[in-house]
């Protein structure tokens, strides 16, 4: 089970991974692929959030792309940020999106 439930607005419900790294390799364990997996299979939304080398790099990747970011770590294509107010936006049009 993932470290964080959000919910936003009321209704936009996700559960997000907490990461942090100093590197490009972001360590992720098999379950927690497997579970985000599934819950995306399932029509859920999830995240995995990583905190780079600095506070203020932020990185954000889908459900879906656990195994990839197990194997190929930041570079694998998730989103950056520098700002919490812009990473909670992209999470809600990202939750809003069908």
């Amino acid at each position: 089970m993932p470290d964080l439930f959000l919910l936003l607005e009321g209704n936009l419900a996700t559960w997000i991974e907490l990461k942090v790294t100093k590197a490009n390799a972001v360590r992720v364990s098999a379950s927690q692929v497997a579970w985000h997996a599934s819950y995306c299979a399932r029509g859920g939304k999830s995240f995995y959030l990583v905190q780079g080398a600095s506070p203020s790099d932020l990185y954000l990747f889908g459900g879906d792309q656990g195994a990839e970011l197990m194997d190929r770590g930041l570079v694998c294509g998730g989103s950056r940020f520098e700002d919490l107010g812009s990473l909670f936006q992209a999470l809600r049009l990202a939750l809003l999106s069908k």
